[in-house]
């Protein structure tokens, strides 16, 4: 039973179809694993094991029956502790938020559990959200699984864990400029950035509400696909018969190679040989829009936090972490009239992007630019916390500034990624993309 802990959630699935696994006892395998591991404070802000039982013995009771409602019917997961969960505190790392328990369930959660999904309970983050390194001073700073001194990469950071440390079969994060998939590169997992609108943000704690947007993270594509259909209710794209054969792809030169670590660019090239080698077609493309959107990043993100955030943090900013406290706080000086005219042009730039991209299938880049940092040195020296704050989080942004979906996949390098993007509403396209590409990369 051991070696369920590792099992992608999508043979879970097929094992639980096919009678060889009672969901009541994955569910305790799980529980069991959350309550001896030596990190489960590090990883799990609360567990909530009542919930589980109940929901794993109703998976039981379908699966005997013959009426299991989805592929994942009586699968394990973790969620980000800024989800809502009925009765049980929600917090987003913040002692801001202290004691907060909602009366309902997120939305993304409602249908997750009407689709037999069995909620483990909710996983550190960093604090409010705002920050990729993962590390939250506040409550808890989970582990990397490639380096116990590093940070795990956020704000998904405990999410992360909870999977590469086999304490979740699959996690539920947000993405606002790589939340997701930062913490899933560091920690050899897949990680799957939807576009903007496409999964319910109702019950989940805002940061950015422009940009934010809930993903998985997961130990395969196909994981990724079907845990993102149990939070919408809808069926996963076919990933059968994925082929890289005469694909054609973008790789990225403009602002995502600068200053990249050279495992991360060792990685990342082994990678693209890897997907040529399988069929892909790969152009070098620079991108000139990148230049100017990220040039203006920085207030349209504050700006927007700053409106979701102001009233907490301006009541007790002595709770906060200063990192995130100066970070947030800049929003309060963007005039509401420059935040609308950089929108303005932050559309036509990606009007332009997605022009100069549309006879690609796909864009890609290095995923985390640098490597997991030290997390001790973060909380001693202001600068490098900055410095390397701003730069795990440059490539994956690149996907969030332009509007569209993007799959962070592991390459066979400790805490080394691949980023494929494409244009918004294409995610389906994407993941079948992506299943092709880590067929390749194994």
């Amino acid at each position: 039973m051991q070696d369920w802990l590792w099992a992608t959630a999508a043979d879970l699935g097929r094992g639980i179809g096919a009678g060889d696994i009672d969901p009541v006892d994955l569910c305790e395998v799980y529980l069991a694993a959350i309550e001896a591991h030596p990190h489960r404070d590090r990883i799990y802000a609360r567990v909530t094991a009542d919930r589980a039982r109940v929901e794993a013995a109703a998976a039981s009771d379908r699966a005997r029956a013959g009426r299991r409602v989805s592929p994942l019917d009586g699968v394990p997961v973790s969620w980000k502790d800024l989800f809502d969960t009925a009765g049980v505190a929600t917090e987003a790392g913040t002692a801001l938020m202290a004691g907060r328990v909602p009366q309902n369930d997120a939305e993304v959660l409602r249908a997750a559990t009407a689709a037999g999904l069995v909620c483990l309970g909710k996983t550190h983050m960093s604090e409010i959200a705002f920050s990729g390194l993962g590390l939250n001073p506040i409550t808890a700073t989970p582990p990397c699984v490639n380096d116990d001194a590093a940070v795990p990469g956020g704000s998904s950071s405990g999410a992360a864990a909870s999977v590469a440390f086999g304490l979740a079969a699959a996690a539920i994060g947000s993405d606002t400029g790589g939340s997701v998939r930062i913490p899933s590169i560091w920690n050899d997992l897949v990680g799957f950035k939807t576009t903007h609108g496409r999964l319910s943000l109702t019950g989940v704690v805002p940061l950015c509400s422009e940009f934010d947007t809930v993903g998985p993270l997961c130990r395969s594509v196909e994981d990724a696909a079907l845990v993102t259909a149990a939070l919408e209710g809808s069926r996963a794209p076919d990933l059968a018969g994925a082929s890289l054969t005469g694909l054609r792809f973008a790789a990225l030169q403009s602002v995502v190679l600068d200053d990249v670590a050279e495992a991360s660019m060792a990685g990342y090239h082994a990678a693209l040989k890897r997907l040529a080698d399988a069929g892909a077609v790969i152009e070098e493309v620079a991108a000139p829009e990148l230049e100017r959107a990220f040039a203006m990043s920085l207030p349209l993100y504050t700006a927007d936090a700053y409106a979701n955030w102001r009233d907490l943090v301006e009541a007790a900013p002595d709770k906060m972490f200063p990192q995130i406290l100066e970070r947030v706080s800049a929003g309060r000086d963007v005039p509401a009239h420059d935040y609308l005219a950089l929108w303005a042009e932050l559309r036509d730039l990606r009007r332009s992007y997605d022009a100069r991209m549309a006879g690609f299938d796909a864009v890609l880049c290095p995923g985390a630019a640098n490597m997991p940092p030290d997390a001790d040195r973060l909380m001693t020296d202001d600068a490098y916390y900055k410095t390397q704050n701003l730069l795990t989080l440059r490539n994956t942004r690149v996907a969030n500034l332009m509007g569209g979906a993007s799959v962070a996949l592991p390459v066979g390098v400790p805490s080394v990624g691949l980023l494929i993007n494409v244009a918004g509403g294409q995610d389906d396209r994407l993941l079948r993309i992506a299943a092709a590409a880590e067929a390749a990369l194994r």
